[in-house]
């Protein structure tokens, strides 16, 4: 007697077309790429802190779904910087965050969830009481990552700190 077939519960979903790819191919966003010896950066065009988090830092998180260059790159500096100058702006903000992170978790993409994990650990030291404002929303976000509890996500987690992507030193 043979068992169920796999339910594919952690089975990679596709991705959609985000509100963040939208927005870069219009050119909305403040941002070029900055080519340094050894890496690119972001190039701002503005000032980060005078930004409204509560239009930009949304658009970004949702670009964490993004898998594609140059669109991964934006979104993952772009969301790092405006983490690392938003200070007070950023609590605020939290409850829109929400949804582009179980998106993003919902897609079940190991690399899209690692990098969703280190925003979130990022998101959490990146300004007082953020972490407290995460609770209620704890219903949504930990169910998807109760699936991947028994796999080696969280193993390549570990080696993406040790290679210090999006160090929170």
């Amino acid at each position: 007697v043979r068992g169920p077939p796999p339910a594919g519960s952690i089975k990679p979903r596709p991705a959609k077309r985000t509100a963040f790819r939208k927005f870069y191919e219009r050119g909305d966003f403040p941002i070029a790429v900055q080519h340094d010896g050894v890496a690119n950066k972001i190039a701002w065009k503005v000032e980060i802190e005078n930004l409204d988090y509560h239009y930009f830092l949304p658009l970004f998180f949702d670009g964490l779904c993004e898998t594609e260059f140059p669109y991964e790159f934006f979104a993952r500096q772009g969301v790092h910087d405006l983490l690392e100058h938003g200070g007070n702006k950023i609590l605020p903000v939290v409850p829109q965050l929400i949804i582009p992170i179980k998106n993003a978790l919902n897609l079940r993409n190991r690399q899209v969830l690692c990098t969703t994990l280190k925003v979130i650990q990022h998101l959490v030291v990146s300004a007082e009481m953020v972490g407290e404002a995460l609770v209620p929303y704890y219903r949504q976000i930990l169910p998807i990552l109760s699936i991947f509890k028994h796999m080696d996500v969280f193993h390549f987690l570990d080696i993406m700190t040790q290679e210090n992507e999006f160090s929170i030193e």
